[in-house]
């Protein structure tokens, strides 16, 4: 064994998924920001946002092709150049006279190099951790994930907030996506040091064609397992309160009090979460891990659904308190980010350990987290509109309300990893 293959997953585990959920958490909600303080209406980043978005529906479609490739790891470096590029032009985008249509371009190419990267790094994650590896470190894994939000909302808005009073709103936020941008690279030349040497396997049929019908055989295979659709079902459902929160939350946090939203401004939001909610989310994420490896995903299930919840029952309780105090304020989205952390964990380790199960174990995970896209993608695209139509209190408790189907599927759900099959 080399010394690059002998290395501990703590050495790689955190800094792969940091750089998996920075590039989307860009997209996904940084953007959206940069979009409220440029002046475009809730519909409308909630809409194009989310439609940039279906890469990472769509990317199982690409995934076999990936197989062609010799090594994973030489995948995951190449993407996250790619991805750390595209983000960093953001700041020649914003110069046009287009700016906005401009951005939702590179944006998409953006969203399109870290979907393909999130295939190679899932891939290279489960062929080189046992199940029980998988377990341990799920919680480590969707930390250092989400860890790409609370760095982005936490220290990088704070750091816009400063520079859209002292250079403008353009100039700020060219900055803070060039920041990303060399972010990305830095990882990536990271990672060309740290990940271990995970080699696909020979493919005997290279033809488009031949890559094409095994794209097929995984399909149709991925389609046979047994209660399938319901696996579907759970997964986008899981998603479900969670994309509307992630999604308009924040930008309620902006809004003004006589709009109904809480007024803070873009340095006070980035405190929020840069803080105690940063460091809520850690320890949620990282003992919900544990808590699952040493309990059990079937156990562990249910309260780890209720956890995931907990965002929406926060931002109930804020559209309809309003409180005026920072600390108050802070003190309840440290609870949604412990909450979050914790329960994402459930979701993971479903699609892992559960649904991607079989010979094409890593191609199954790729369609299982493009179903969780799917999800997050269809609430995430619709939230705009209704919370535009019902306002913010009626809206989040839209949100509690869409949160309960998923809670009555896990009662009847089948839960069985392999590891607990083998036990029984």
């Amino acid at each position: 064994m080399n010394d690059n293959a002998a290395r501990s997953p703590i050495s790689w585990v955190p800094t792969l998924y940091f750089a998996q959920g920075l590039p989307f958490y860009a997209v996904a909600l940084v953007a959206g920001l940069m979009f409220k303080s440029l002046g475009v209406p809730n519909d409308q980043i909630a809409r194009w946002t989310g439609a940039i978005g279906l890469a990472w529906v769509f990317k199982p479609l690409w995934s076999p092709f990936l197989e062609l490739a010799a090594s994973k790891k030489t995948m995951v470096v190449l993407f996250q150049c790619l991805g750390g590029l595209s983000l960093g032009m953001i700041a020649l985008a914003l110069q046009t006279p287009v700016w906005f249509a401009a951005c939702v371009a590179v944006l998409a190419v953006a969203a399109l190099a870290s979907s393909t990267h999130d295939i190679v790094c899932d891939g290279l994650y489960i062929a080189s951790l046992s199940p029980k590896q998988q377990a341990a470190y799920a919680g480590w894994q969707g930390a250092f994930f989400n860890a790409g939000k609370f760095i982005s909302l936490g220290g990088l808005v704070i750091v816009a907030g400063y520079l859209e009073k002292h250079i403008g709103v353009k100039p700020a936020w060219s900055a803070i996506f060039l920041i990303i941008g060399a972010m990305m690279l830095a990882l990536a030349l990271y990672h060309s040091w740290s990940l271990p040497q995970v080699r696909n396997v020979v493919v005997a049929d290279r033809s488009m064609a031949g890559i094409g019908g095994t794209l097929w055989d995984v399909f149709i295979d991925f389609l046979k397992k047994p209660g399938i659709w319901g696996m579907i079902a759970f997964i986008i459902l899981f998603r479900a309160g969670e994309a509307q929160v992630q999604t308009i939350g924040p930008l309620f946090l902006r809004e003004a009090r006589e709009l109904g939203g809480l007024g803070l401004s873009t340095t006070e939001v980035g405190a929020v979460y840069g803080t105690a909610g940063t460091v809520a989310f850690l320890l949620g994420s990282i003992g919900g891990g544990y808590f699952t490896s040493a309990l059990g995903l079937k156990r562990a299930m249910p309260l780890l659904i209720l956890a995931m919840n907990l965002p929406n029952l926060v931002f109930y309780y804020l559209s309809h308190s309003m409180p005026t105090d920072l600390a108050l304020i802070t003190a309840a989205l440290s609870a949604e980010m412990f909450g979050y952390g914790f329960g994402f964990v459930g979701l993971i380790l479903f699609m892992m350990q559960v649904v991607s199960v079989g010979k094409y174990q890593t191609a199954h995970y790729a369609f299982a987290t493009g179903v969780m896209q799917l999800g997050f993608v269809l609430f995430k695209m619709v939230s705009g509109d209704i919370q535009t139509a019902l306002g913010y209190k009626t809206f989040f408790l839209w949100v509690l309300v869409s949160a309960l189907p998923v809670l009555v599927m896990s009662r009847f759900m089948r839960i069985a990893p392999k590891d607990d099959g083998a036990k029984a």
